[in-house]
């Protein structure tokens, strides 16, 4: 008896504190109660492809209510990883996650969903490059990543992959380069018979490579952009050789970047042994090749 009169008071003065308590503060999200996606599978009793389906259309009805409440559903994600550990084959809950999660969302969790979508679905370009500039442009960028999950697909078969996504990769190894390096890697590229048809795309390469990170609204004016192709084009065509495209599109980065890099080595360099800028231009005059090669 004395057990179940102690047991009341608990049970009346947790009571008390839950009324007496403030309210918490109005978040604009919607709580949910997800189960854990391991054990999920039990509670399927073996109709897996069923309860995956019912699960994404529980997920999606969350996520319409959420337009008309205007609390946000941060749980799609969640919800696909229930609906595909249940049913690995279940593309739309992958695409869509990967459709629909903005590059910059600070929320990481569909980072492991895409993961798996791209271990079931090798060859699905289009969401490897979702993927890829979720990793790129995310809350924590890693290029590295991106460069990774794109790789593969530069020898792809699959004709439907356009030019610019099969050397897409490309672009974000050299984002994650410094400035001589990226150029040197970029020009070995174009030198490179694979990458004779992607001639083009390098011009746009060279060209951020250099510092040049806005959208080029005229390619036909721009004076950089026509140095880049000019120089580009009399290297493949051996007009110059790779030493003289590498240092006359050098001369030409972007005073801001220039600075930072000459800034970045100068501690090294010792002052008897004067400018090595100096004396490297002394020793190797380099000159633009005219439409001639001369």
């Amino acid at each position: 008896m004395r057990y179940l009169v102690t047991i009341a008071l608990a049970v009346a003065l947790i009571v008390a504190a839950f009324r007496c308590m403030a309210p918490l503060p109005d978040t604009d999200y919607d709580e949910a109660f997800l189960p854990k996606a391991s054990a999920v599978q039990y509670m399927a009793l073996g109709n897996n492809s069923s309860v995956a389906g019912l699960f994404w259309i529980m997920g999606l009805t969350e996520l319409g209510n959420s337009y008309f409440t205007g609390k946000e559903y941060k749980y799609l994600a969640n919800v696909a990883e229930i609906s595909t550990t249940l049913d690995s084959l279940f593309y739309t809950p992958y695409y869509f996650v990967g459709s629909l999660t903005p590059d910059d969302s600070p929320d990481t969790t569909d980072y492991r969903l895409m993961r798996k979508a791209l271990r079931i679905y090798p060859e699905d370009w289009r969401m490897a490059l979702g993927f890829a500039l979720r990793l790129a442009n995310g809350a924590y960028p890693d290029k590295k990543a991106a460069a990774d999950v794109m790789r593969p697909f530069l020898d792809s078969p699959d004709t439907t992959i356009p030019p610019h996504v099969r050397v897409i990769h490309r672009i974000f190894e050299l984002d994650t380069m410094q400035t001589e390096l990226a150029l040197e890697t970029a020009l070995n590229d174009v030198a490179q018979p694979r990458f004779k048809k992607f001639r083009t795309s390098f011009y746009g390469k060279i060209y951020r490579i250099l510092g040049y990170r806005a959208l080029i609204t005229d390619q036909e004016t721009n004076e950089i952009y026509q140095v880049i192709k000019t120089t580009i084009d009399d290297l493949v065509n051996e007009k110059i050789t790779f030493q003289q495209a590498y240092f006359y599109l050098l001369k030409h980065k972007k005073p801001e970047e220039k600075q930072k890099t000459d800034e970045a080595m100068a501690p090294s360099v010792p002052e008897s042994e004067g400018d090595p800028k100096e004396s490297a231009g002394d020793s190797l005059q380099v000159v633009p090749a005219d439409s001639s090669g001369k």
